[in-house]
């Protein structure tokens, strides 16, 4: 799904040195770490997160030198952690293209992971970004969290809405506030300000993810089924989450043990994922999502008219309806 020229366009300048200044980071004298540096730039998505920095920053001011620091830590801690979680979950794809841990095998992943923090660290001190780097740290403390929680949770199968919530909002959102909130900081941006666009960010991740999590359900494979590839990997996410909420006990007991001792088996899955969207699970999903993105679009309304405010509200519509 393209990205809209109306999120691109109020920060067409500032994405176009992005990228330059970005892999000014990465001089080393070391090949074989500039030839998987090389290899991961030119498999760059869409960037959203640098984007965010940006239209952040224009909405509350104008963008400069710190604008630009900001996004790029946040972009090298975003691409470390990225790295540590295909090593983690024994992931040998992202978006089409091999990991790192798939070429280069895990420890050399972990390795360039590190490496990549430590440039950022170093990064924000040599500018004296040391706000910008606290906001950040809080967002990698927070995610690391997130993904302990998550685990603990998949291995008893016992999450309620509520767990549900504050994992995804320390798994995804988290960052995400962090680059809005850094973006503002940036501008010269008030207090107020800051924690404004900071719950911006907070909102935007969680429909971020509950968009996610209906892909999932959305998803079909060579047969037209859903994939139900989160359940194969005993992530409960919301749809499911609501419906074994209110479904009689024996039968959350039946599905739960599906799951915990089936959780691979995609002709067991199948009917519990047809189950969730015959019972509501979707649809409530959807709804949730709607309020974490009105509550996003209040926060931006409450700003006087400008490119970046609307680029910011396409990018939220943008969120809420892809389709990968």
């Amino acid at each position: 799904m393209k990205i809209s020229s109306k999120i691109t366009s109020p920060i067409e300048e500032e994405m176009k040195h992005f990228g330059p200044y970005y892999k000014k980071n990465f001089d080393t004298k070391i090949p074989l770490l500039n030839i998987i540096t090389n290899y991961l730039i030119r498999r760059k998505g869409k960037q959203m997160r640098p984007m965010l920095v940006f239209l952040s920053a224009k909405l509350n001011g104008s963008t400069d030198e710190g604008t630009y620091t900001a996004a790029g830590l946040i972009e090298l801690l975003h691409n470390a952690t990225l790295i540590h979680d295909d090593v983690v979950d024994e992931t040998y794809q992202r978006r089409g293209f091999f990991s790192i841990n798939a070429l280069w095998r895990s420890k050399i992943a972990v390795l360039v992971g590190d490496y990549y923090l430590a440039m950022g660290l170093i990064k924000s001190l040599e500018e004296n970004q040391t706000e910008v780097l606290r906001i950040v740290s809080t967002a990698v403390k927070e995610m690391s969290e997130g993904e302990l929680l998550q685990i603990e949770k998949s291995r008893k199968l016992n999450i309620t809405e509520d767990i549900y919530y504050e994992i995804i909002r320390k798994k995804t959102a988290t960052l995400i506030a962090a680059c809005t909130a850094a973006g503002a900081l940036s501008s010269g941006a008030s207090e107020e300000q800051i924690s404004k666009m900071r719950d911006f960010g907070e909102y935007l991740g969680i429909a971020f993810q509950i968009r996610d999590d209906l892909l999932d359900y959305e998803k079909t494979n060579l047969a037209g089924k859903p994939t139900g590839n989160d359940l194969k990997e005993k992530k409960m996410t919301l749809p499911l989450i609501h419906v074994l909420e209110k479904m009689p006990a024996s039968k959350k007991r039946q599905i739960l043990s599906t799951i915990r001792k089936h959780h691979k088996n995609e002709k067991k899955i199948a009917p519990i994922v047809q189950y969730v969207k015959d019972n509501g699970g979707i649809n409530y999903a959807r709804e949730k999502m709607t309020e974490y993105r009105d509550k996003a679009l209040e926060i931006l309304n409450s700003y006087p008219e400008s490119d970046a405010r609307e680029g910011l509200i396409e990018l939220v519509h943008f969120t809420t309806t892809r389709k990968i």
